[in-house]
């Protein structure tokens, strides 16, 4: 036999002394980012943006959080790649660099999630929008931003709400009650989940249609195919994109069955008019020269507008082989041989490259790097805000890029990784060097153990070891 040892508690200290206590600092890029934040003079500006949805301080009650903190928050989901506001709040709360990014020291409480849930609601659309706007303008004096070739693409996010819980648009009836009694009718008259699945699979004339289906969880997601293949409930990102620079000039959610051409030349007249007054011209009708997409968004009404207003479309017509041209009036003709020739030149054939390279580059770092691919927020307005600070994020770190060489932390840890390895590694190699030329024995036997091989790998070799 014998008896276990029990762990006796030990008496906490009542004090600690100050100076033992951790220090609440930003890392390295963190305190780059706040520098470049300071520069722009951002937290003033969006203080005043947002101070009309906050009472007056002479009403009384407990003041509410800075805005400040709340788009810092979000800009930390971005570059953590975090995709809830949980996960954002339980990261600050945790990480000293963080807690020292958002000014909070350690006997303080950062936000929790449920605070900026409260701050999302209240602030409108228009300050996540000139939020948006006031980093676009801080692109200019880099050199970021020409505005003259835009290019214009969609994505898929995946809507926080399952298919499980459609519900028909008219009956409120449920999909799997509707499926039960479709069965019951064709002489199957069960409730086994399996069963049902696999008559709902093989049934005739299924279709899931978003006119008769709708969920009543988030009923602005639609029915839709993922970027895997899988149908599911979805949204559709939107950026355009400055092909010279590859800043966003506009970012946008639409809904999953919005039809790529429709109100194109509305969209990018919206454009337009970000990319102008972030330039601080006057000129707000000034149009870009081009305007770059793939065969998703030809539409040959909207082709013409776009014409009308100046804009040389760079878009292949996907239905140019079956296409009547006799039953084109003259003007359509026109503006089809026009969008042929700028498809089939050398600089329309350039654009094109720059729009996979910059587009899908802003969708890689916003939805899969960023933490945007399936959405935990519900509601086409909730999406657009959060959505347009991860733009405002991207647009940043390009900013950050052109600064300091690196536009994210996880680049900065990486460059520092690299520059230590090889610096390092040039003086060692320097010094074992000298030390050989120096015929010292033992500084030739570690340079040919640690960089050439062991002595047994390579007997016999030309290097003498």
């Amino acid at each position: 036999m014998f008896k276990p040892r029990k762990k006796a508690p030990a008496q906490k200290e009542f004090w600690v002394v100050a100076e033992r206590l951790p220090k609440a600092s930003p890392s390295r890029f963190y305190q780059l980012l706040n520098g470049t934040l300071e520069e722009m003079d951002f937290a003033r500006q969006v203080r005043e943006m947002c101070a009309p949805a906050y009472a007056e301080v002479a009403r009384g009650g407990r003041p509410g959080i800075d805005p400040v903190v709340y788009f810092k928050m979000l800009m930390v989901g971005f570059f953590e790649g975090l995709e809830s506001e949980r996960a954002i709040a339980a990261r600050c709360e945790d990480s000293l660099s963080l807690r020292g990014f958002l000014g909070y020291a350690l006997d303080e409480a950062t936000p929790d999630h449920s605070s900026m849930s409260v701050i999302r609601q209240r602030l409108g659309s228009e300050c996540f929008a000139r939020v948006f706007a006031l980093v676009l303008a801080a692109l200019r004096g880099h050199g970021l931003l020409k505005g003259r070739h835009l290019g214009i693409d969609s994505s898929v996010i995946e809507a926080n709400a399952s298919l499980r819980s459609l519900c028909e648009r008219n009956t409120e009836e449920g999909y799997w009650d509707y499926v039960q009694r479709l069965a019951g009718e064709a002489g199957l008259k069960t409730t086994d989940g399996g069963e049902l699945r696999n008559f709902d699979r093989k049934r005739p004339g299924k279709k899931m249609s978003n006119e008769q289906w709708k969920n009543p969880y988030d009923p602005d997601a639609k029915i839709g195919r993922t970027k895997a293949g899988a149908t599911a409930m979805v949204y559709l990102p939107e950026h355009t994109v400055d092909l010279e620079t590859g800043a966003i000039v506009q970012a946008q959610v639409l809904v999953g069955d919005h039809r790529d051409s429709e109100d194109l030349s509305g969209r990018i007249i919206e454009a337009a008019i970000n990319v102008q007054e972030a330039l601080g011209t006057r000129d707000v009708e000034a149009m870009p020269e081009t305007l770059t997409a793939d065969k998703g968004y030809f539409s040959l009404e909207e082709v013409g507008r776009l014409q009308e207003l100046s804009v040389k479309p760079v878009i292949s017509d996907p239905h140019r082989a079956q296409r009547r041209f006799d039953k084109l009036s003259s003007a359509q003709r026109q503006s089809l041989a026009r969008v042929e020739r700028s498809v089939s030149s050398k600089y329309g054939k350039q654009l094109l490259r720059r729009r996979g390279q910059h587009i899908e580059r802003s969708f890689a770092h916003l939805l899969d790097a960023g933490g945007m691919r399936r959405a935990t927020l519900r509601g086409l307005e909730n999406l657009n805000k959060r959505h347009q600070i991860a733009a405002a994020c991207y647009n940043l770190s390009q900013l950050l890029r052109r600064l300091y060489k690196v536009g994210t932390p996880k680049q900065w840890r990486a460059f520092l990784r690299v520059f230590f390895e090889d610096h390092l590694h040039a003086f060692f190699t320097a010094w074992l060097t000298l030390m050989l030329r120096m015929e010292n024995s033992f500084a030739k036997f570690w340079l040919c153990h640690f960089l050439v091989g062991t002595p047994s790998e390579n007997r016999g070799s030309s290097t003498g070891c």
